[in-house]
């Protein structure tokens, strides 16, 4: 499967942003997927996650704001961020995983304006 992010940009704090990653190549609904996102300086940290069945999983510090959805019609996984913080400011990427096989995305650039 190959993964195409998209969506992020430069907004003020407070502010929303909607990421999506578009993939192809591959049956979409057999993957869990997931975004992360680097900081400058720090490590890759996985931000939230859903499952092939639809479960989801934040990071603490995300939690209430962010929101993580697939469409699998689009072949499509979606990160609705409200309310966001200077702290969220950070190359965010989409991640595939699968019993066998797993991959990234190119990252996203997402800065917030304080």
């Amino acid at each position: 499967v190959q993964l195409q992010a998209s969506g992020g940009g430069l907004v003020q704090a407070g502010r929303s942003l909607r990421l999506s990653c578009a993939a192809s190549g591959s049956i979409f609904s057999a993957f869990d997927m997931a975004w992360y996102r680097q900081a400058p300086g720090k490590q890759r940290e996985r931000v939230a996650s859903i499952i092939r069945g639809g479960s989801t999983n934040y990071e603490d510090s995300v939690k209430g704001r962010f929101t993580i959805s697939r469409d699998n019609a689009k072949n499509t996984v979606y990160l609705q961020m409200n309310s966001l913080k200077p702290e969220d400011t950070a190359v965010y990427y989409c991640h595939a995983l699968s019993s066998s096989y797993w991959t990234w995305g190119q990252g996203t650039l997402v800065t917030v304006s304080s």
